[in-house]
């Protein structure tokens, strides 16, 4: 399996070999730019070569397959619902895969409920706009009037 990379602001990625646990920081600034997806060969002076994925985004994503349910709104007001599954979560947004015939289109807001799979079992909710859609799964953002939410950052980071 490819392991992602990610590249901080400062254009710098560290590559850690998965045989020796060494790591080593690099500029990566001349993939940074770029618009496709960047995999790289890294060669360990240990002498294990791995594949990794250079990872743009700016917010770590966590993988997951929590059941939801979503409440379609417009103006506030509910014109739609049904169930879904969150693919993965970030500090700002979610993936969704939505497993009914929705209506929904990007720049519609819809009221996401779920459970986290911590110890806890914690509930939340969650107003998010539709960025894009590709088949069943959506990119969403947190609308702004959305605050950060504690047990969500803790849980991305555990």
């Amino acid at each position: 399996m490819t392991e992602k990379v990610y590249i901080t602001s400062k254009q710098m990625a560290t590559f850690i070999c998965p045989q020796c646990k060494r790591s080593k920081t690099v500029s990566v600034a001349r993939y940074a730019q770029m618009d496709k997806v960047v995999r790289v060969t890294v060669r360990c002076p240990c002498g294990h070569a791995y594949s990794t994925m250079l990872e743009k985004r700016k917010k770590y994503r966590k993988q997951t397959n929590l059941p939801a349910k979503y409440i379609h709104l417009v103006n506030g007001k509910q014109v739609g619902q049904g169930l879904l599954t969150i693919r993965d979560l970030s500090a700002g947004g979610m993936k969704l895969k939505i497993s009914d015939n929705h209506q929904l289109a990007v720049g519609d807001i819809i009221q996401v409920e779920f459970h986290l799979d911590d110890a806890n079992r914690t509930l939340i909710s969650k107003k998010v706009i539709i960025r894009n859609i590709n088949r069943e799964l959506m990119g969403t953002e947190f609308a702004p009037t959305e605050a950060a939410d504690k047990a969500l950052g803790f849980y991305l980071f555990s």
